[in-house]
Order: structure tokens, then C-alpha cells, then sequence
């Protein structure tokens, strides 16, 4: 099982105040991101892997999405989904991403967005993915750039406290990367793009989309300050397909 951070008061709160005022890389950088790279959701059957609020389950339905099943480890993030949410098609259900065992062919969308970072195993959950999706079916998720997970301490300020640069050491060496955001010691695990990639590809996906994105312009007029993330990346989306045998 992994680490349950959002189960901790003092995280949850910090989280949810972020995510509620969208004043991050989510709503200016990942959410445009991910939703642009999505296929039209009419009549799919999704799953949610990282589900925290519903948000995106709900975004689904509203763009005719048939089904949207929400999964999340944390019993907060699930019990603040339902309480968000009103929608008989909508389920949500409490467990590890990296014990996810579905029927084969349940779903013909699987996405994540910002969670698969705290997964170990990543290779196990590509192929429990890989084994839920009919042939064709799409995989879409976001995670923390390597970059930034390959040696997590922030950036290097000036005496000011100006940023000056984000270093970059250990990329190579993937594993556990131990951290502060709210509180100390949030696990991550890090792993190289091409980890990321080759693992899809060896699992029989293919891949349609590699994207790196930045803040919409739209975003940056507003808030000048998330121009720091045109310096490095924040954020790696991959949207691959399950490969059929006419592939």
C-alpha cells in the first residue's frame, strides 16, 4: 500500500485550500494540458485513477462521458468526491492505484492526472491498465516532470530570495524521493521519460502524444508570477493506445 498522504489533516487542508483557489500549476498548466489531449468523451466508459475531488469525473459527464468510475486511496479525497457530487453514473471507489484488477475490457478511457508519481510499480499498473482497456482504448495521465522529481529541493535562490535556478542531479537514479509540500516527508518515486515511455510501449501501448506543457498565455497576463515554469518543466502528459493486432 502506499504512502496515504491526503489522509494526513494538516496536508488534506493545505491541498484542498490549493486545488479550491487554483492558483498553481493544475488549473493554468496541467488541466488545459490534459483535457486538449482527450479524445471526444461521448458514450466512454471512464476510469479515474487519482480521482481526489471527482473534478475531471465530473468534467467527463458533462462532455457525455457514459460512465466514470473515480478511484482514490485516500478516504478523504473520496468522501469530499461524493459530497461534490451528484450523478448516479458517477462511482467512486477507495483503493491503490497499484492494486487496480478490473475486468478485462471495462473501460474504454483510463486517465490520471498529477497521481501516478506516488505509484512504485509502475510497470504492474501499465499492464493492469493495459488489461482493462479494449484494443484501442486510450491511457492519458500527467505526472511531475523528472525533471523536477529527479532531485526534489526546490530552487536555488539569490540572497533576495530570487530564484535562480532548478538543479538537476540524480536523473538517472530512479527510486524514492522524499520531500516537503505541507509537510514533510510526502513520498514520491521517480523515474526517467524514458522509463515512462518504454514501459508503455514493452506493455503493447502505443504512443500518440508526448507533451510538456506551459501556462496558457491567457494565464500568464494574470498572473505573471507562473512564468518560473517556462524555465524547466512542470509537468510530463503521455496519451497512449492499446495497440490492436491491425496496429
Amino acid at each position: 500500500m502506499p504512502q496515504n498522504i491526503y489522509n494526513e489533516p494538516i496536508f488534506f487542508e493545505g491541498y484542498k485550500k490549493l486545488r479550491l483557489n487554483d492558483t498553481g500549476i493544475n488549473g493554468a498548466l496541467e488541466v488545459p494540458a490534459l483535457r486538449a489531449a482527450l479524445p471526444d468523451l461521448a458514450g466512454l466508459r471512464v476510469l479515474d485513477m487519482g480521482c481526489g475531488f471527482g473534478d475531471f469525473a465530473r468534467y467527463a459527464r458533462s462532455c457525455g462521458a457514459a460512465s466514470v468510475t473515480g478511484l482514490d486511496v485516500s478516504e478523504n479525497m473520496i468522501a469530499e468526491a461524493r459530497v461534490l457530487t451528484n450523478d448516479s453514473q458517477i462511482e467512486y471507489l477507495c483503493g491503490s492505484i497499484e492494486e487496480i484488477a478490473f475486468p478485462p475490457e471495462s473501460f474504454d478511457l483510463v486517465v490520471s492526472s498529477m497521481a501516478i508519481h506516488y505509484v512504485n510499480d509502475y510497470a504492474s499498473m501499465v499492464l493492469s491498465v493495459h488489461a482493462c482497456l479494449p484494443n484501442k482504448g486510450q491511457f492519458i495521465f500527467s505526472v511531475e516532470h523528472p525533471v523536477c522529481t529527479a532531485n526534489p529541493v526546490g530552487w536555488t535562490k539569490d540572497a533576495d530570495g530570487n530564484p535562480l535556478n532548478w538543479p538537476l542531479d540524480n536523473y538517472q537514479t530512479e527510486g524514492i524521493r522524499h520531500t516537503k509540500w505541507f509537510i514533510d516527508g510526502v513520498e514520491k518515486y521517480h523515474r526517467t521519460v524514458e522509463t515512462y515511455v518504454t514501459t508503455l510501449l514493452r506493455a503493447g501501448f502505443r504512443l500518440n502524444h508526448l507533451g510538456e506543457p506551459s501556462p496558457l498565455p491567457e494565464f500568464l497576463n494574470e498572473r505573471p508570477a507562473l512564468s518560473i515554469n517556462l524555465r524547466r518543466p512542470a509537468v510530463l502528459l503521455l496519451a497512449a493506445a492499446k495497440m490492436a493486432f491491425d496496429d
